[in-house]
């Protein structure tokens, strides 16, 4: 089939989310490109992140394109009754609110499923729900210093790094998205609903697979090691060329010869220092000399271009603005256009990161200003005008004023 005729996989899947920043929004609106409706529950307050500046406003931008915004008082027993409601007519609900709040509100797993056993119910928190510390706030950063993750970035003589972006709040969007299409696929099977946990630090672990499993084995911890692999050379080494820098991963015997002879250096295969993969992990400033020295003489453009011929892995290591205006980055199609979403202007961000080749890419509007559909979603649960305006006049919710 060619033509992209088939209708989303999550059409008729209605949302629910609770969630603030990253990893609970962005779980949401993974499903809503795959075509769920999405309802977004607010504090009077709003999401966390329309308070956190640039970045802030970016995340709201980047997971919560499409949602529909209701700004509601939870603390309150008609919040409470209006977000009930709301959760009544939904398949999947994801919260990512502190450790807590959910089952204190009367909205936890235990609470909602027995009223509605077909539903899908995920939370998600720093850390594992039977854990010590499952009590303590978790952030992307804290998953990051306590998996080891942040041990194992930076140069070996430096601090830990973070890693340049939220990966760990990223990861966790898809592995909570995995789960939930998992649980989706089973309830239409046996008509169950499930009870989903998802935890950033153990994400964050998942995330270092190769790495856990050589220490579980061998007992060896793993050190920084700057730019290049700890076991393995050149392996994520990067290497200047003559006008900017590429990144070389050859240290499989058979890519490592290949590319001596490719930048007409044979010998370094057999040198001494070089002929294993171990002596290059012992030896590899001298090996990044030595392949440097050729590589310099090359424009980046042109190493890439004759590496690749080939057969060898190399990048050219790219900053955002040259990122943005590569030919690999404009054929994308993870690039889209929101659409305006009332007084919120549209703009560029990024759809999935892979292709249903059958079915269409949905199209997409900007992230909702902070209780926009407030009185629309209250219509649509049953109340009427008056009942709505009673609930404004009581401070219970609130509608959309200005932008984010």
């Amino acid at each position: 089939m060619n033509e992209r005729t088939a209708p989303p996989p999550l059409q008729g899947i209605r949302v629910v989310e609770l969630g603030n920043y990253i990893a609970g929004p962005g779980t949401a609106m993974s499903l809503g490109d795959l075509g769920a409706e999405m309802l977004k529950i607010e504090s009077l307050e709003g999401d966390m992140a329309r308070h956190s500046g640039h970045f802030g406003h970016a995340m709201l931008r980047a997971y919560n394109r499409s949602k529909k915004s209701i700004a509601l008082d939870l603390r309150k027993p008609r919040g409470l009754e209006v977000a009930r409601r709301l959760i009544a007519g939904a398949d999947v609900l994801v919260q990512n609110l502190r450790p807590g709040a959910a089952d204190a509100l009367g909205l936890g797993a235990q609470a909602l499923r027995a009223a509605q056993p077909r539903l899908v119910h995920v939370s998600i928190s720093g850390f594992p729900a039977e854990s010590p510390s499952r009590d303590r706030p978790g952030y992307d950063i804290a998953a990051q210093a306590e998996s080891g993750l942040m041990a194992v970035t930076g140069e070996p003589q430096g601090l830990p790094q973070k890693v340049g972006a939220t990966i760990v709040d990223t990861a966790t969007v898809q592995v909570a998205t995995q789960a939930i299409l998992a649980a989706l696929f089973r309830r239409e099977r046996t008509g169950h609903g499930e009870t989903i946990r998802v935890s950033l630090l153990e994400v964050a672990l998942n995330l270092q697979l190769a790495n856990w499993s050589d220490y579980l084995v061998r007992g060896v911890e793993p050190t920084r090691s700057g730019d290049g692999q700890p076991l393995s050379a050149p392996a994520a080494d990067i290497f200047r060329t003559r006008d900017g820098m590429v990144v070389i991963s050859a240290y499989v015997p058979a890519h490592w010869v290949r590319l001596c002879e490719t930048i007409g250096c044979p010998e370094l295969a057999s040198d001494p220092r070089f002929a294993t993969n171990e002596l290059r992990v012992a030896n590899r400033p001298a090996m990044k000399a030595a392949v440097s020295e050729r590589l310099a003489r090359y424009g980046t453009g042109e190493c890439v271009d004759l590496l690749t011929r080939h057969g060898i892995v190399v990048g050219r290591v790219r900053s955002y603005s040259d990122a943005l205006a590569g030919e690999d980055f404009r054929a994308s199609r993870m690039v889209i256009e929101a659409a305006p979403n009332g007084e919120v202007p549209g703009y560029t961000s990024f759809g999935l990161p892979y292709e249903l080749c059958d079915t269409p890419r949905r199209a997409t509007q900007a992230a909702p200003a902070h209780g926009a559909h407030t009185d629309e979603l209250l219509r649509e649960v049953g109340f009427s005008a008056g009942e709505i305006a009673a609930l404004h006049e009581a401070g219970v919710v609130k509608a959309a004023v200005g932008g984010v």
